[in-house]
């Protein structure tokens, strides 16, 4: 841990949040071995931190048991409050916005969702998402001075810094810094990413990716775009413009965005419902709707197969609304594949549905977490006059 030319405090803090982390990441209580080894922390500090942080009430000290179940030195467990702490994560689309807010571990305790008023009108829209932020909190029965981080799933390029860099159709969003307008409206650490690269986050977390490490999450149809890990982190590329093949001319992305059979990942629900009853139809054998499936299947595979060359991933998972017609488009776009002779690429649909972005974004806020995320955590009575490095 690098630490070198930091005073007393900031060393405390900086300890304190990767204590913290260790915590809030683990599927468990731990151990003070076990968390030593995780951070590279002496016992000794590790001990002090943890006193200070049970009596400042965020974490709390288990039971002791005998280590081995032997009747020896009892082992000494620690589990984060995870309540003590919320974080929000918002998806903004071109028609509504949702949010959700979760503790520490990633757990959803809230959620709301409403129209945006004009989206075309970054500040009006941002403004939609800070009060639904505050709905999202007060469904989750908590509170403002709870919430410690949020997130933002947006479209377009948006580069490591949360700036929208290029959105197709507008120029409007360009240059807005979402991390930023969203800290003005809510005064939390904010971060921002493309709403599939954090469906891609949210799958490997959460989803059908946990054994992958090189994944795509491909939304195709009448929205199209590609969130993409490069062992296990998310790829952006330059500008944020990683994945964004809608700016592709010489991808087929947009030749069947107007095919009801396509309308599955629009962000419209009538356009959805539309697109649900053609794939019915297509179960039941209905001729023209079975021609505008293979004709959309076609465009798929095209696509999947200039990643499986390119990419390469072990894994493409089918989200943004594919998901609800998997029955009727996995099979036959691996078919395809196999018929194009592609890598051996796996293909799935997302367990997430909807969610993905906004669980990704909760991924990503705990990802970002620092010392700010949870505050001042060592009371100054406990930490006076001891070293913790």
């Amino acid at each position: 841990m690098l630490t070198a030319g930091m005073n007393q405090s900031a060393v405390r803090r900086v300890n304190t949040s990767v204590v913290l982390r260790a915590l809030a990441v683990s599927a468990g209580p731990r151990k003070l071995t076990g968390l030593a080894e995780q951070t590279g922390l002496s016992r000794r500090t590790i001990e002090l931190i943890l006193d200070s942080l049970v009596e400042a009430g965020w974490v709390a000290e288990l039971d002791r048991v005998p280590l081995g179940g032997s009747a020896g030195r009892p082992a000494r467990r620690y589990e984060l409050r995870a309540e003590h702490a919320l974080l929000a994560s918002v998806r903004i689309t071109t028609v509504d916005v949702s949010a959700v807010v979760a503790d520490v571990r990633g757990r959803v305790l809230g959620r709301a969702q409403r129209p945006l008023r004009a989206y075309q009108d970054p500040g009006a829209t941002l403004d939609d998402a800070a009060e639904l932020v505050l709905a999202a909190l007060d469904d989750a029965g908590g509170t403002p001075d709870r919430l410690r981080a949020g997130s933002i799933a947006a479209g377009g390029a948006i580069d490591d810094e949360g700036v929208v860099r290029r959105l197709v159709h507008t120029t409007r969003w360009e240059g807005v810094h979402l991390p930023d307008e969203l800290a003005r409206r809510l005064p939390v650490p904010w971060f921002a990413d493309n709403d599939t690269n954090l469906g891609a986050l949210a799958e490997r977390w959460r989803g059908v990716a946990a054994d992958h490490d090189n994944v795509v999450w491909a939304v195709l149809g009448n929205r199209t775009g590609l969130g993409i890990l490069i062992r296990g982190d998310v790829h952006r590329g330059l500008d944020g413009a990683a994945g964004e093949i809608v700016e592709a001319r010489s991808i087929p992305a947009g030749s069947v965005e107007d095919r009801p059979v396509a309308w599955l990942t629009s962000p419209l629900p009538d356009r959805r419902a539309v697109a649900l009853a053609r794939y019915e139809a297509a179960r039941s054998g209905d001729a023209d709707a079975l021609a505008e499936v293979a004709e959309f299947v076609a465009n798929i595979a095209s696509i999947l197969t200039t990643l499986s060359w390119t990419v390469a991933p072990s894994l493409i998972v089918l989200g943004g609304g594919l998901e609800d017609a998997a029955d009727v488009l996995l099979p036959r776009v691996r078919a395809a594949l196999r018929a194009a002779r592609t890598p051996a690429v796996e293909l799935r649909a997302t367990a997430l549905g909807h969610d993905a972005p906004l669980v990704g974004g909760v991924r990503l806020a705990l990802d970002r977490m620092d010392t700010e995320l949870f505050g001042p955590l060592v009371t100054p009575h406990t930490s006076r006059s001891r070293s913790l490095t």
